[in-house]
Parts: C-alpha cells; sequence; structure tokens
C-alpha cells in the first residue's frame, strides 16, 4: 500500500524534479558522487554517510532518500526515528523507487515528518552515544578457552569472502561463542543452525565447532549474494529465512526478527556488507 505524501514532502518532490530537469548531466554526476562517498562511509563513519544523503535527497535523488531512511530506521549514525524512516521511504516510493515501495509494505507506521537536514542544508544530529558492548568488548571478555573460536571464525570468513566481524556478530547474537548452545527451536551451536540448515550446508555434526561455523558462514554468504550485499536483510533472512524475507519483501513485521537485527547492528553497524560495498558502488 502506497502511503501519500505530506504536504510539505510533495512541495520537496516537486522542487526537486523542477532542479533536476534544469540540470540533469550536473546533478546526476554530483548525485552519484554522494553516492559513491557515503556507500564508503556507512563502513566507518555512518553520520558523514548520513550528511551526504541528506544532500542526495534534497536534489530528489531517490536512491539518496532510501538509504537515508534505513540509516534512521535502524538508527546508524543518527538518532533511531520511525517516523522519519517512514517519511523518506514514502517519499521515494512514490517517485517509484522499489526498495522502498517493498519496505513500506512491511513497516505499520506512517508520518508526515521529514529529517530537517532533509527540508534545508543543515547538518544532521548524532546518533546518542550508547554504553552497549562493543563487538571488540565481547570478544575481549572471552575466556582463554574460547579464544580459538574467534580465530577459526575470522579463517572461516575470510575462505568464503565474508567479513570476519559480521560473522562473528553473528556468533555473539546467536550463542555468545558457546559451541554446545541448543536453542528451545533445536537451534545448536556456535551459529544456532536448525536441522534443515544443517542439512542443507553438509553439516554433519551441528555441535563440531568448525563443521558449525562452516555450514553458517556459507549460509551468510549466500544470503548477502541474495540480497546483494545488504546487512539488515542478510540478518533477517538468518533469524526468520530468506521466504519470510521474501514474502514480505523486507523485514519482517515479527518483534523477535526486528529485535534480532537491531541486535546485529549494535555488532556490526553497516548497511552494506563491508566485502560488498565496492561492488555495490560500481553497479549504481
Amino acid at each position: 500500500m502506497r502511503r501519500s505524501l505530506p504536504l510539505i514532502a510533495t512541495c520537496l518532490l516537486l522542487v526537486g524534479r523542477v532542479a533536476l530537469a534544469d540540470t540533469a548531466e550536473v546533478e546526476t554526476v554530483q548525485t552519484q558522487t554522494w553516492l559513491a562517498e557515503a556507500a564508503k562511509l556507512e563502513q566507518r563513519d555512518p553520520w558523514q554517510a548520513a550528511v551526504r544523503y541528506c544532500g542526495g535527497a534534497r536534489q530528489g535523488s531517490t536512491e539518496s532518500q532510501y538509504r537515508l531512511a534505513m540509516l534512521y530506521a535502524f538508527g546508524q549514525g543518527v538518532p533511531e526515528d520511525r517516523d522519519a524512516a517512514a517519511s523518506l521511504l514514502a517519499l521515494a516510493a512514490q517517485q517509484g523507487h522499489q526498495q522502498a515501495v517493498n519496505m513500506l509494505e512491511t513497516i505499520h507506521y506512517s508520518s508526515d515528518k521529514l529529517p530537517e537536514c532533509v527540508l534545508a542544508d543543515v547538518q544532521p544530529a548524532h546518533a546518542p552515544v550508547t554504553n552497549s558492548a562493543s563487538l571488540n568488548d565481547v570478544i575481549a571478555s572471552l575466556p582463554k578457552q574460547r579464544r580459538w573460536i574467534v580465530d577459526m571464525v575470522q579463517q572461516v570468513a575470510r575462505w568464503n569472502d565474508v567479513d570476519p566481524r559480521f560473522a562473528l556478530s553473528i556468533v555473539t547474537v546467536e550463542s555468545r561463542f558457546q559451541p554446545h548452545a541448543r536453542s528451545g527451536a533445536n537451534a545448536m551451536g556456535l551459529m544456532q543452525l536448525i536441522p534443515a540448515t544443517a542439512e542443507r550446508f553438509n553439516v554433519k555434526d551441528a555441535f563440531d565447532a568448525s563443521q558449525n561455523v562452516k555450514g553458517g558462514v556459507r549460509y551468510l554468504r549466500w544470503l548477502l549474494d541474495r540480497y546483494h550485499g545488504d546487512v539488515a536483510m542478510a540478518a533477517a533472512a538468518y533469524n526468520a529465512g530468506e521466504g519470510a524475507v521474501d514474502r514480505y519483501k523486507g523485514i519482517p513485521p515479527y518483534k523477535e526478527t526486528q529485535q534480532y537485527v537491531k541486535r546485529v547492528l549494535q555488532y556490526y553497524p553497516y548497511r552494506t556488507h563491508a566485502r560488498d560495498a565496492a561492488r555495490h558502488t560500481t553497479q549504481m
């Protein structure tokens, strides 16, 4: 269902189209430059990425509007603000951005609010500093007898072209580095593989740490390929299954899955998987 645009967003949409029509070639080059710079910055400074997406969004770039919406939706670099995210998604969807259309089908909120940085040439607010443990904190707190798991996960991740920090973030959320963890849903081991996933990726013993990680990381690589390096989508599919993500055309409206994605992004705070970012940028 398409959301109707607030009046101020409609005006912004019309002004942006006129500006782009007047200087189409210049604006296209400028917008592509913003997007390329922002995609790289998401890996190390998501707030600086948001600054560039704000500039692109003001010029009517639907890709900038969509990416800025996702930063606000998950509080990456900027304060988490679902109202701002909903308005930005509606703005991009009205201009035909398919991923924005898909996301609007999965969320249950709408708003007339747009970030101030989209309405005027000002910088967005910074995300608040939290006291949440970082991935480095988690790894540093592991007992010595579990440190070998970190090395093993990193090596398997490199073999499969997965950012080791993304794989470690999944292990952290799934099992907190406990090889014999088991959930009520019969998910097993370090990466909490359910029997169907273990069989799918040829894992004979899900409580064997090496087999478990090899199967789980191969599944992560498969999901990253399926969702073009989108970290949130891959994490959501790892939790709820790609069938649910495909059915809802985005992160499913399950409280468990939405909380799971937020926890993963706490440890791996990037919209695009690091090893896919360069590839993604060249395809824009």
